[in-house]
């Protein structure tokens, strides 16, 4: 991302901010990076923090659901410190996506309203701009994308998805769950399902909503596509008989 001058309403001359992401396309567990350089304007001024923020877009519970965009972690690499004229100056941050990262992507299409960025924010002289938000696409772990998939060739297809602050499912590792909204096709008795998956270290649950327990499968049981269309199939006709 090239350099963008903070706070606008210092004029010309401002600091200006330039945050690069080691990738921007990762999977759930891995690690980002992302590299700040902050460079000084046409006078020194005070930087009351540097912050960077792991966002992802959330929806609030409740009858009139807002979307906003939630940390999940965050880091100030540098705070109280005067940056002088034409100064440059490099901080470094990473994050660790947990396993249980809301996804955006998977078997590279987007899906629908998810969102996560890499947000740098400056405060200066009691201002603060939020400035950019550094787009971070979160893919699909391969388990997750197998899973996905024979729901896919099933004809279960996903039409929205939301992230909220909760618990779902007692295997949880996150305080939070990302809703994938299915309808389903006429050889299921439902006809939209809000599906969870529950990923841990070596195995993930297919969870449909409250209908029925989850479907456990080891990451190895997700490995031959056809044989696992077959198996979510069968637990699908039993969980919603037509």
């Amino acid at each position: 991302m090239a350099f963008r001058r903070f706070l606008s309403s210092l004029g010309v001359g401002a600091p200006e901010v330039e945050t690069v992401l080691d990738r921007h396309q990762v999977r759930p567990g891995e690690r980002v990076t992302a590299t700040v350089t902050v460079r000084g304007g046409d006078a020194d001024v005070e930087i009351e923090h540097l912050t960077v923020r792991l966002a992802v877009r959330f929806e609030s519970h409740g009858e009139n659901e807002v979307r906003y965009m939630h940390p999940m972690a965050e880091r100030t690499p540098a705070r109280d410190f005067t940056l002088g004229a034409g100064e440059v100056r490099t901080e470094q941050v990473h994050f660790d996506l947990p396993l249980g990262m809301p996804l955006t992507h998977t078997d590279g299409r987007p899906l629908p309203a998810a969102y996560s960025a890499v947000v740098t924010e400056l405060a200066v002289d009691r201002a603060v701009d939020r400035g950019d938000e550094d787009v971070l696409e979160v893919h699909a772990l391969p388990a997750q994308a197998a899973v996905l998939g024979a729901l896919d060739g099933l004809g279960c297809r996903i039409h929205q998805t939301e992230v909220k602050h909760g618990r779902a499912n007692a295997r949880q590792e996150v305080d939070w769950w990302q809703e994938l909204e299915m309808r389903f096709p006429a050889a299921y008795g439902v006809g939209n399902v809000e599906l969870t998956l529950v990923t841990l270290e070596s195995e993930l649950d297919v969870c449909p909503g409250s209908y029925a327990a989850p479907l456990a499968l080891t990451y190895a049981e997700t490995e031959d596509r056809a044989e696992l269309a077959g198996r979510i199939d069968a637990y699908l006709r039993k969980t919603f008989p037509a």
